[in-house]
């Protein structure tokens, strides 16, 4: 008995000290009235946590403001240099790595290429361990000061017993990751599916702050989504919610990487619009991807190209499948994202939204916002970096 009351205790210790610390986080600078009224916590509770997290450096005073009549209040807020987080984006054409504070300003970054034809697990592994080397060199910061490393990679992603990628696009199957990462880094490692780690960034940071339903589109070489339900990612049952760029659009359709026929990815992931753009009898310049969708989208503006063409084809395919989504899931927010996202998203948002609307029942359109990710084509890494953060915030 005695033992199970000092593990209730300790329990909620630890509850009272992570919600503390998250309405701090997220919040702050505050004093500690607003974080008893913020809470509910009584002030001799926020008093005593607040103690422990300054005397660990985890908490700094910050200045003061004035009271009602009794003595100034003073401003608290997590001491963004008490620790570091490092957020790595795998995908198709590059590793991206960065280095960021508590605070999530970014400190140092790397990014090293992939042939997009080929992702041996050894290259990106390697690629990923130069990668955390590289930042923390770069940002002066010392192995034991780094709290985590947060992984976003394409397919599949489960857990347990030990974490297994399945990506059938990268032809990875059953790849133990954090094993083949661990024989070089002694650092705390969290894995998870490349969309659900951008979703997580705009939820935290982004479109989605404030959103309770919502999905969260990224469309890059190829296409991916988080689900986000009640606030939380749905992963179903075995941890492949989200493969939206694996839904037919087309009945006996254009063959896909994953080798499906009339897959989304197959009309909308860059690498399939490239294709199309080619076979259609358009001519491709640029050395890379990203360049090159740039320029389609770009000849686009004239009428009558093989550009237009395409990008208009693009968009209703896009706009159908958010359709889909916002009668299949009733989301609050659409929100779409990654590199080609973004580049599509930016000329043609509004075409998106009314090929959505033409797909859509009235009513759950009327109630769906569209819009874009507002943090860039480095969400991936950002949302990453949250794994190992939200661990540290829980306590």
């Amino acid at each position: 008995m005695a033992d199970r009351k000092r593990g209730t205790v300790r329990d909620l210790r630890r509850d009272n000290r992570a919600a503390l610390l998250r309405a701090l986080y997220f919040s702050g600078p505050r004093s500690r009235q607003e974080l008893s009224e913020a809470t509910g916590l009584s002030p001799a509770s926020v008093s005593n946590v607040m103690r422990e997290l300054l005397a660990e450096g985890i908490v700094a005073e910050v200045g003061s403001v004035d009271s009602d009549g009794g003595r100034p209040r003073v401003l608290l807020q997590v001491d963004p240099e008490y620790g570091y987080v490092v957020g790595v984006d795998v995908g198709e054409t590059r590793v991206q790595v960065e280095l960021f504070d508590l605070a999530m300003t970014e400190r140092a970054k790397a990014d090293f290429p992939l042939d997009p034809a080929r992702h041996p697990a050894d290259a990106v592994v390697s690629r990923i361990l130069a990668g955390v080397d590289a930042v923390l060199a770069d940002g002066g910061v010392p192995a034991e000061a780094v709290l985590g490393v947060g992984i976003g990679v394409p397919g599949v992603v489960q857990q347990r017993p030990e974490v297994i990628v399945d990506a059938q696009t990268f032809d990875w199957d059953r790849v133990p990751l954090e094993r083949l990462l661990r024989a070089g880094t002694g650092l705390p490692l969290l894995v998870d599916n490349g969309a659900n780690t951008m979703g997580r960034a705009e939820l935290w940071f982004g479109s989605g702050r404030g959103v309770r339903n919502a999905v969260v589109g990224l469309i890059g070489s190829g296409v991916g989504a988080a689900i986000i339900s009640h606030g939380t990612p749905d992963r179903g049952s075995t941890a492949s919610a989200g493969e939206w760029g694996h839904t037919p659009v087309v009945v006996g359709g254009r063959r896909c990487r994953c080798g499906s026929l009339g897959c989304l990815e197959a009309y909308v992931g860059a690498e399939a619009v490239l294709e199309r753009y080619t076979e259609a009898g358009g001519t491709i310049t640029a050395a890379d991807q990203e360049s090159a969708l740039a320029a389609v989208i770009l000849e686009a503006g004239t009428p009558g190209t093989v550009g237009a063409r395409i990008i208009d084809e693009t968009v209703g395919y896009l706009g159908a499948a958010v359709g889909g989504l916002i009668n299949l899931l009733n989301p609050e927010r659409v929100i779409l994202g990654g590199w080609a996202g973004l580049l599509l998203g930016e000329a043609y948002l509004d075409a998106i939204r009314e090929a959505a609307r033409r797909h859509a029942l009235r009513h759950p359109f009327a109630t769906t916002s569209i819009e874009l990710c507002t943090l860039g084509p480095d969400a991936v890494a950002l949302g990453a970096a949250t794994l190992p953060l939200e661990l540290f915030l829980n306590g």
